[in-house]
């Protein structure tokens, strides 16, 4: 069972106490922030553009993207490039039974389809024009998942401002009445759903929108730390230097010629 992404599990606690907080020591009665009209104006309307903008076969995946930010998704990165090392050592041997034996263990479908190119004696331009188009795409299907969120954050508050313009066309009816306790009492409801719309698209559209992005990222970043190690295999390159080009590809960044303690030992003479 895969736990839940930490970041994502700290966002809700601060989310959810947040607005706990705000409604218990600044709202006279917070359950008049429960309105479950208002809530459907605007999660029907949202869902319903959306329906109308996308083909129903991308729709359908919402609720597979939101468990897919929910969980901790790990990339096997450090496994990954072990395995290139291994199989290129073996490669340079020219064991090619052995490359395949060894290729049943991979885990990665997009490492193993480069290793796999490889061993069939394809040309290498033909293989990073291949590899290249396998990023691009899952590029482009990501990106489109992640606009479709980004979509729904539009709209839900412009449904919260529909339920707004129904509240307040009621309003104009109560006005003849003089009745001040009941104009303000739907005054109050007809704000629900402006307030309902850019929660929604503030606190769960968006964040899940850049979450797949960020997520995009990543996979694309190890894709091309793969690419660069398939390549660096047709052409016969030392494993140890492969190791060390691909551990370049994913470290983060460091100052190359300071590390800070000679700052601090500098600094502390100084003074």
């Amino acid at each position: 069972m895969r736990l839940m992404n930490p970041s994502t599990l700290i966002g809700i606690a601060a989310s959810v106490l947040l607005l706990g907080v705000v409604l218990f020591f600044s709202a006279e009665d917070p359950g008049l922030f429960v309105d479950l009209p208002s809530l459907a104006i605007v999660l029907v309307g949202t869902m319903a553009a959306t329906f109308i903008s996308y083909p129903l076969s991308e729709v359908v995946r919402i609720f597979g993207l939101i468990r897919t930010v929910i969980r901790n998704e790990r990339l096997y990165t450090a496994h990954d490039i072990e395995d290139l090392v291994a199989i290129s050592r073996i490669w340079m041997k020219g064991n090619i039974r052995a490359v395949e034996e060894a290729l049943e263990g991979v885990s990665n479908p997009f490492l193993k389809t480069g290793v796999q190119l490889v061993i069939d004696m394809t040309p290498e331009e033909d293989i990073l024009d291949l590899l290249q188009w396998r990023i691009s795409r899952l590029r482009a299907k990501e990106h489109a998942e992640a606009q479709l969120f980004r979509m729904m954050a539009n709209y839900a508050p412009a449904f919260g401002m529909v339920g707004t313009l129904i509240g307040l066309v009621n309003l104009l009816f109560l006005l003849g009445d003089g009745d001040m306790a009941s104009i303000g009492k739907h005054m109050a409801l007809a704000l629900m759903t402006t307030f309902y719309g850019v929660l929604l698209a503030n606190l769960l559209f968006k964040p899940v929108a850049v979450k797949l992005e960020r997520r995009t990222e990543q996979r694309v970043e190890l894709m091309n730390m793969v690419l660069q190690g398939i390549s660096m295999m047709c052409q016969k390159r030392s494993p140890t230097l492969m190791r060390e080009t691909l551990k370049s590809f994913m470290a983060e960044y460091q100052d190359e010629i300071n590390d800070g303690s000679s700052r601090r030992l500098q600094a502390e003479a100084e003074s």
